[in-house]
Formats: structure tokens, sequence, C-alpha cells
């Protein structure tokens, strides 16, 4: 953090997209400081050297990295401001020659997943698999890509590396692995596990009334220590450009809206809601279910209260009452 003329200057970083990028052009500009962002292309790199080397005084952070992180004392808090939600049935692919008719049969086999074990699209779509299709996790061996953000975790012993010089696609091409969570396989033998996927996740959404976050906003703990009315300032920050990208998807006034802006546009429609809500209450349920696949998946030894996984209160008033995507 450093200070300008006037106000004190936040190095931020956060992908351009559609909830943030009134901040990104100037158009909402926070108050009682600026932010001075840095684009980095690749977004999950900038997510490591968060986690490794608090680089950042305002980060962008996939959810269960920062659970992970914050069960390992990385010195940064969340706050309640959730720019990425996605749905993930379509995430996991399998090969169709192994006779894997149910996700039930993927027991007893090796899955891999993109990247590392904690990545917030693998729990979320090892979740889909256990509560929608009862497999037991703990029976598949979790083949990963990459390693974890956080240094310090361990995975459980059915967590294992893939073999150097091969890939993931390939793997699931020949069949050595049955399935893969977070990757694209062009090829003849390899299709989505759950068929039709949009339409399985759309009904799941219906039913539950959750539209699953991936992504939210953290800030180095020095920064909030030192100026107590800070998160409040951020969060207000992206808050309002939200409120602006929320008001245009209403208003059918989007530039060239893209699949993310389309599946945002189809919630909203769904519900007549704001689809992105901000804020621990209106989220609460959504949030609960994450912490829940976290253990059950070996992530977090126990529960995080959500006075730790958010410890400054933001966003009551505006935000609190707000029944949002949840349809609660």
């Amino acid at each position: 953090m450093s200070r300008g003329d006037s106000l004190p200057t936040l190095k931020a970083v956060t992908r351009t997209q559609g909830a943030n990028a009134a901040l990104k052009d100037g158009s909402v500009r926070p108050e009682g400081f600026v932010f001075d962002f840095e684009e980095v292309p690749v977004l999950v790199k900038a997510f490591r050297r968060m986690v490794r080397n608090l680089e950042f005084d305002v980060s962008e952070m996939a959810f269960t990295t920062y659970l992970c992180a914050r069960a390992h004392g990385v010195p940064f808090s969340a706050l309640p401001v959730f720019l990425v939600r996605g749905f993930h049935h379509g995430a996991i692919v399998h090969n169709t020659r192994l006779g894997i008719r149910h996700p039930k049969d993927l027991e007893g086999r090796r899955v891999g997943v993109n990247r590392g074990y904690t990545v917030t699209t693998g729990v979320w779509a090892r979740g889909i698999l256990a509560d929608e299709y009862g497999v037991d996790l703990d029976a598949i061996t979790w083949v990963l890509s990459g390693d974890e953000h956080v240094a310090d975790y361990r995975p459980p012993a059915n967590v294992v590396p893939l073999e150097p010089g091969r890939t993931l696609e390939e793997q699931v091409a020949t069949g050595e692995l049955a399935a893969a969570i977070g990757v694209s396989v062009d090829h003849p033998d390899v299709a989505p596990l759950i068929p039709d996927p949009d339409a399985a996740a759309f009904a799941a959404f219906q039913d539950s009334g959750l539209y699953p976050i991936n992504h939210l906003v953290v800030v180095r703990d020095e920064l909030l220590e030192a100026r107590p009315e800070l998160a409040g300032q951020v969060f207000d920050a992206f808050e309002r450009a939200k409120d602006r990208y929320v008001d245009r998807l209403r208003a059918g006034t989007l530039d060239r809206p893209g699949p993310d802006d389309r599946r945002h546009l189809r919630v909203l429609e769904a519900t007549g809601a704001d689809p992105l809500p901000y804020g621990v209450e209106p989220n609460r349920a959504m949030i609960d279910k994450l912490i829940g696949h976290a253990v059950r998946q070996h992530i977090l030894d126990e529960p995080m209260p959500l006075e730790t996984v958010f410890p400054y209160p933001v966003g009551r008033g505006r935000t609190a009452g707000a029944q949002g995507a949840q349809g609660t």
C-alpha cells in the first residue's frame, strides 16, 4: 500500500469481468483510497503470488484456496464480494469406452483433477458427485496435474500426482484415467459424465436455489488492522460496480454478452433477483455448503465459523436483507 498526493493506493489484482468492469475502467471510484490494478493474464498465477508472497493489497481469490489459506494462517481476510459464480455439472468428462454408465461407476478408479485438489471447481464438482449421485469420493484415486497454492496443505492419501511428462487430457483419451475434472478434451471417446450438463445444472439450481460461488476478494490483514474502515470501503466499491452491471443485465444493454453474462441473465430471469448478491447473509446457505464440501473432502479439518471466514462485517443494510439468487 502506497500513499499518493492525497489518497492511499492499494495494489490490486482481479480479472476484468462484468461485475467489476466499472472499477477497472474508472467509472466507479472507491472512497478513501484508489486502486492500482495489475493485469495478470493467468489469474491463478496471481492467486499463488498472493497466497505465498502477499504480493497484492487486494486480490481476487478462489474460495476454497482462501479457506485452505485461512486454515493455515495466511494473513489475509476475505470480504463477501463474490466476483465469480458458475455451474459445474459440465466440468466432469469421462472415457466412454470404460463402461461407465453412472457416476458411481467411478468408484475404485482413477479420476484426474486439473491443477490442485483444493481448486474450487473441483470441490464443487466432487460435491455434485457425492450429493446428487451418491458417489463415495474416498473410493476414488484423484490424480492432480499440479500442486497446491497453499504449500503447507497435505491432501488425503487417495490424492496422487500425475506422472511427469503426461497430461490429464491424454490419459482420459486413452482410458488410463476414467474421468477428469476441469479439462477440455477433443476426442471421440471422451464425453461429459453427466448427460446434458447444462440442463442438469439448471435443474439443480431450481431445486436448491444455490448459484455456486467460485471467487471472492481478500485484503491483507495488516491493512485491515491499521484502517478498520477499509473493509467497508473496499466492499462498497465492488458492490457499486456490480450493481451497475446487474442494472445493465436487467435492461438488456450489455455489449456483446458472453457465456458468463448469459448464465447470470438466466439466473436473474428465473428468480427476478440479483444473480450476484454480495454480503454474508444472502449467501449463508451457499457458504455453508462449500465449507461442508471442504470438510468432507478433507480440505478443512473441521467446519470454519462464518466469523472466522469473514471477520470484518460489511454490507449490512443494502445487502444483508437481499434475497439474491438463493430464492429463500
